[in-house]
């Protein structure tokens, strides 16, 4: 399955950051979770919780901790992990997880007009299956983005209730995600 037929039927996305919000994650209709801490000890029982679900499981791999900038990292959560995709700001860990058959996601901060006139060489550089930007209440901005890109857009950060929600996937979003669980209900408003 592509990642937009992933996004088109999730467009709430569940991000995790501890033990106490994974929980509640599981709990929840959410299909994909972005994994937001742990360490190289605990992330496979992390993802193995998530596969236990029967849902998709995401590490954000610059947050792991005990885990160095090279590209063995990949190689290793492909041996102790079923994850099903790799987040990362850095072009050559989204690279190496590509190779391994992960869904990649280029996460960008978009903070000024030179980080937003970078993103087109960001994705030139590693080719992620989507991006991600934060902060995701930048409707404007995706709006701007969406006809120069060729791929899905996820709006992340500071989307904390319904509206924020709503602006975000009005504006072209193929979703977002949140650690707030109060969205994490509305997934199915959002999936119909």
């Amino acid at each position: 399955m592509s990642i937009r037929e992933l996004l088109r039927n999730n467009k709430i996305i569940a991000s995790v950051i501890d033990n106490g919000s994974l929980e509640q994650a599981l709990e929840s209709d959410c299909k994909i979770i972005f994994i937001l801490y742990g360490n190289i000890c605990n992330i496979g029982q992390i993802v193995n919780k998530i596969k236990a679900k029967r849902k998709f499981a995401f590490i954000h791999i610059d947050l792991l901790e005990g885990a160095s900038n090279k590209e063995v990292v990949v190689d290793f959560l492909k041996i102790v992990t079923q994850a099903d995709g790799i987040i990362s700001t850095k072009s050559q860990m989204l690279k190496a997880a590509s190779e391994h058959g992960f869904y990649t996601i280029l996460r960008l901060f978009i903070i000024d007009s030179k980080s937003y006139h970078n993103i087109p060489k960001q994705i030139s550089n590693c080719h992620p299956d989507c991006i991600e930007i934060m902060p995701g209440v930048m409707p404007t901005v995706t709006q701007w983005l969406l006809p120069t890109i060729n791929i899905p857009l996820i709006s992340g950060g500071l989307i904390c209730d319904e509206d924020t929600a709503k602006t975000a996937i009005s504006a072209g979003a193929s979703a977002i995600s949140t650690t707030n669980q109060n969205v994490w209900e509305m997934y199915h408003q959002f999936n119909k």
